[in-house]
């Protein structure tokens, strides 16, 4: 066993079996051996998997265009905050702040890119634009101060999302909330929890009453029923999140980005062994009981409870969709376009590009919801395409 497994162990060994959820947060986030505190990068090639921003630099750049729209909806603030929480290695914050007026489009390795001409309004927010990274790992941090010097007035580094003070402006996010450690639970003569033990050997599930009432709260509001032997997962670290994010957010929206589905499809019949999937040097599969400490180990993302949680705290929701219909509406055709007549590599580029939006790629498995803390509920550009996602 690694120095991590032994701890777990000894966890187990001393109090009993545990609720997944604890496994899952001691195997990623544990402040000696967790997967996200290790020194090996965790995203990229060299990494366990890819995400939206390694693609191309357009991504960042289209949700640069999209906050821009906010700023002018909330009457162009004096000071307008944006608080990145899980920025991995800062390509979305480069790649935007490069889009609204910075120094040029560099792209994310420092190489010489043709510049587009930025209308005069992301020229002006970029002025009023303050932009927040909360960000535990210290060499993680590291790694993004290094891409990000050019824009080091520009950035402050926190790392707990409560220290950014109260804000106007958005709070986002790309691939974090699938990352939350989630509870296994499991429908057998009632909802029951599954529990992690060691027999000495190896770990073992077993199932057991549910933690925390929290969970069957839920499934009674929503109206869920699963079927005997059904098995999946609860984020209940959602809600928490949320609370952080209302106690920070004055006025303003939350931009989250990951993959997952309604609660309607979350649950469905032919889903009926979860989405808990793990992540090692690019290779996908089930069990988080191997590689403890150096693989990622993901849930997909409940959008409903996001909207059912934010509707409690009064956030209420702009719009849910997919990636590639959210970027279709924000022009990423036009990017196309001007790629054609500037790149010096366009086909690379291109498949880069439709990877983004395509259903085959991130488009489809990636969804995009904004919701809104402040008077009304806002039209915004990314929702134009009538092509939106059914909630409960």
């Amino acid at each position: 066993m690694n120095p991590l497994e032994q701890k777990i162990v000894q966890r187990i060994t001393k109090g009993g079996p545990i609720p997944f959820e604890i496994f899952m947060d001691m195997a990623l986030y544990d402040p000696e051996f967790g997967y996200y505190v290790s020194h090996a990068p965790r995203i990229g090639r060299q990494g366990d998997f890819y995400t939206s921003p390694h693609l191309h630099s357009v991504f960042g750049a289209l949700i640069g265009k999209q906050i821009t729209e906010m700023w002018q909806i909330m009457g162009r603030p004096e000071e307008f905050t944006i608080v990145e929480m899980g920025a991995g290695e800062g390509f979305i914050c480069n790649d935007m702040l490069d889009y609204l007026g910075g120094e040029g489009d560099k792209g994310h390795g420092g190489e010489d890119r043709n510049e587009r001409r930025r209308p005069e309004t992301e020229s002006a927010f970029y002025q009023t634009l303050r932009y927040v990274i909360v960000e535990r790992n210290c060499l993680q941090r590291e790694r993004q101060q290094e891409l990000l010097k050019k824009y080091r007035d520009k950035i402050q580094w926190i790392s707990d999302i409560r220290d950014a003070g109260r804000i106007t402006g958005c709070i986002c996010s790309n691939e974090l909330l699938d990352a939350f450690p989630v509870h296994l639970i499991r429908m057998e003569d009632e909802l029951k929890e599954i529990y992690v033990d060691h027999d000495g050997e190896v770990f073992t599930e077993k199932t057991g009453p549910l933690s925390t009432d929290a969970i069957a709260r839920y499934f009674d509001h929503a109206a869920l029923t699963l079927d005997a032997g059904y098995t999946t997962e609860f984020n209940l670290r959602i809600r928490e999140w949320l609370s952080d994010v209302d106690a920070v957010l004055e006025r303003g929206f939350i931009l989250t980005v990951d993959y997952g589905y309604p609660a309607e499809e979350y649950y469905s019949e032919d889903r009926n062994r979860g989405t808990l999937m793990c992540y090692y040097r690019h290779q996908f599969h089930e069990n988080p009981y191997e590689h403890i400490g150096e693989q990622d180990i993901t849930a997909h993302v409940n959008f409903s409870s996001l909207k059912h949680w934010g509707e409690e705290k009064g956030i209420r929701v702009v719009g849910f969709c997919s990636q590639g219909t959210f970027l279709l509406a924000l022009g990423i055709d036009e990017e196309i376009a001007r790629l054609a007549e500037t790149s010096k590599d366009y086909l690379f580029e291109l498949g880069r590009v439709k990877k983004l939006f395509l259903p085959q790629g991130f488009g489809d498995s990636h969804k995009i919801m904004i919701q809104h803390k402040g008077i009304g509920i806002p039209t915004l550009k990314g929702f134009s395409i009538r092509n939106q996602l059914r909630l409960l």
